[in-house]
């Protein structure tokens, strides 16, 4: 479209006529009147819809695919466990799908694609169902609701499994799996003799292993706890350590200390060791041993050699319930040694009454950084002999 500038043709003061170009000259406007006549035929073209228009690729059209699904609240004290301090509940849900959820006075309701409204329901229903367990949500509750949404686990299965509270720590927390894949690690501890238990480090492993034994011996289904690992430097050369034979492996011990101090508390751990009940020591104090009426748990797995493995395996006694963690992918080995563990794992397969669990990343539960730590190795194609501690 061109004007001509009212100065140089019209004078000065007067209306300046547009000269179209996309028709006939017969057609253009000669007067004021004739192109606000044309310019309102315009605007009442535009406002017709256009049967042949289509979206442009990548166009977002809400009213089109966008999918409401609400979900009913419990109590206002419920409803502001579940949604957090200032919403972040509800912020890292809308982070993790794409989406929009909105509180209401009859409860929730979440705004998205399909696929993603399904997602965030289904991780904030697992979330109202801790809320109901425990009265509160965690930031790790939140991660793992979010990384479990679209697991194969039901949903009532699965809070069958979390509402079920193993032990009670010396502090008075209660001990749970939180994730699918640690219920079904329990789960494979109650139900089998010997649970050969793999996964990254942060996965809970041994600390869950150690809280069935906690809770056997508690339960009087054990009579004792026998906690071992192989002695066995990661990477670095620590020398001649000082005092006698016990102070010299108490280092290396240090971790299954660690965590019986929290689960029983140190005056019931001296408590128990005094009375028998029980006993951390390393591996090669369970050579000639017959282990009865124990719960027996094999930290560290993964830095066994063949004959270790078979000579632990080979202690089990009557009323005996083992427990073998690892993670297959921080091997301390000589690169010429096989593995006790990796070995065991392929070759007890199918053998009744032997459980095989293999955790993963959505399985960690310490700090976020760990999971994306692990998963950035797992980019890297670790060669799977990495020296460092498991957990």
């Amino acid at each position: 479209m061109y004007s001509i500038p009212a100065r140089s043709l019209l004078g000065p003061g007067r209306l300046a006529i547009p000269l179209h170009r996309c028709g006939p000259c017969s057609e253009a406007p000669t007067t004021a009147s004739d192109a606000a006549q044309q310019a309102e035929e315009r605007r009442g073209a535009k406002r017709r819809p256009n049967p042949r228009w289509r979206a442009p690729a990548g166009v977002y059209l809400h009213a089109m695919t966008d999918t409401w699904i609400d979900i009913p609240a419990g109590t206002p004290e419920e409803l502001s466990a579940l949604v957090g301090a200032y919403d972040e509940h509800l912020r890292a849900v809308e982070r993790a799908f794409d989406l929009k959820v909105v509180v209401r006075e009859e409860g929730l309701r979440v705004q998205g694609q399909r696929d993603g409204s399904e997602g965030a329901a289904a991780a904030l229903r697992r979330l109202q169902a801790v809320v109901h367990q425990v009265g509160q949500v965690s930031a790790l509750d939140v991660r793992q609701a979010i990384e479990s949404a679209g697991d194969e686990v039901s949903t009532p299965e699965l809070d069958a499994w979390r509402s079920q509270v193993l032990v009670r720590t010396a502090r008075g927390q209660d001990v749970r799996p939180k994730t699918a894949g640690q219920a079904r690690y329990v789960q494979a501890m109650r139900t089998h003799v010997l649970t050969f238990c793999t996964g990254p480090a942060g996965t809970g492993k041994t600390y869950l292993a150690m809280a069935m034994a906690v809770a056997a011996l508690r339960d009087r289904k054990v009579g004792r706890i026998v906690l071992t690992r192989p002695i066995l430097e990661a990477g670095e050369r620590l020398g001649y350590l000082p005092g006698d034979l016990q102070e010299k492996v108490d280092p290396y011990l240090r971790p299954l200390h660690d965590a019986l101090y929290d689960l029983v508390g140190p005056e019931g751990f001296e408590r128990h060791v005094k009375r028998g009940m029980v006993e951390v020591a390393p591996l090669a104090y369970m050579r000639g041993r017959t282990l009865n009426d124990a719960f027996v748990v094999l930290d560290e797995g993964q830095n066994t050699t063949t004959r270790q493995m078979k000579m632990l395996l080979t202690r089990m006694g009557y009323s005996a319930t083992v427990v073998v963690t690892g993670d297959t992918t921080q091997v301390d080995l000589p690169e010429t040694e096989t593995s006790g563990l990796v070995e065991a794992t392929g070759l007890l397969q199918g053998i009744r009454n032997i459980a095989f669990c293999a955790l993963t990343g959505r399985d960690i539960v310490r700090h976020d950084l760990v999971q994306r730590i692990v998963e950035a190795y797992g980019r890297a194609g670790s060669s799977g002999r990495q020296s460092g501690p498991s957990g």
